[in-house]
C-alpha cells in the first residue's frame, strides 16, 4: 500500500550489521553512557541527536547493545524525556515553519497544501497519541499556540 501523501511505495534503506556482542574498541561502561545521555538530554538535544552524538563524538555505535535499553527509555525513567514525542515536535516545528513562510508569501498555494497534509499528520499523531496515554486526552492541537509544544 503507498504512503497517504506520496506516490511512492517507501524506500528500503541502510541496515545496521547484526551485534551479537560490544565491539573492542568502546572503553565506556554502561553507567558513563547513561550519565552522558542524562547530560545530553538536559542540555535540550533529542533522542536522535543523542544517539548521533554519542556515536560521532564518543565512538558508541549503539547505545541499545551495551546499555540494554533505548535512548528514550533511559530519558523517561530519568525525568529529562520532553512532554511531547520527538516526532510530534518535529511536525508541528515544520508547520510553523511553514506557516511563517505562508505570511510572507500568502499566494503560495502549493506550501497551503503542504501545510493542509502536515497538519493532517498532527493530527492523526496526537489521536495515536492520545490512545497510546503519551499527550493527555485533553490536549488539542491549535496552531496558534503551536510554538509551546517545540520549546
Amino acid at each position: 500500500m503507498a504512503k497517504m501523501h506520496t506516490r511512492t511505495r517507501g524506500k528500503s534503506g541502510s541496515k545496521r550489521p547484526p551485534h551479537a556482542t560490544i565491539p573492542d574498541w568502546v572503553s565506556q561502561t554502561p553507567e558513563e553512557i547513561e550519565q552522558k545521555i542524562i547530560d545530553l538530554a538536559k542540555q535540550g538535544l533529542s533522542s536522535a541527536m543523542i544517539g548521533t552524538v554519542l556515536r560521532d563524538t564518543y565512538g558508541i555505535p549503539s547505545s541499545k547493545l551495551i546499555i540494554k535499553e533505548k535512548i528514550t527509555e533511559v530519558m523517561k525513567r530519568e525525568g529529562v524525556y520532553p512532554q511531547f514525542p520527538e516526532d510530534f515536535r518535529y511536525l508541528v516545528s515544520r508547520a510553523l515553519a511553514l506557516r511563517r513562510h505562508l505570511d510572507a508569501h500568502p499566494k503560495d498555494l502549493h506550501s497551503k497544501y503542504g501545510l493542509q497534509k502536515i497538519e493532517s499528520k498532527i493530527r492523526r499523531l496526537q489521536k495515536y497519541y492520545q490512545r497510546e496515554g503519551v499527550i493527555p486526552m485533553t490536549f488539542r492541537y491549535n496552531p496558534k499556540t503551536a510554538a509551546t509544544i517545540v520549546r
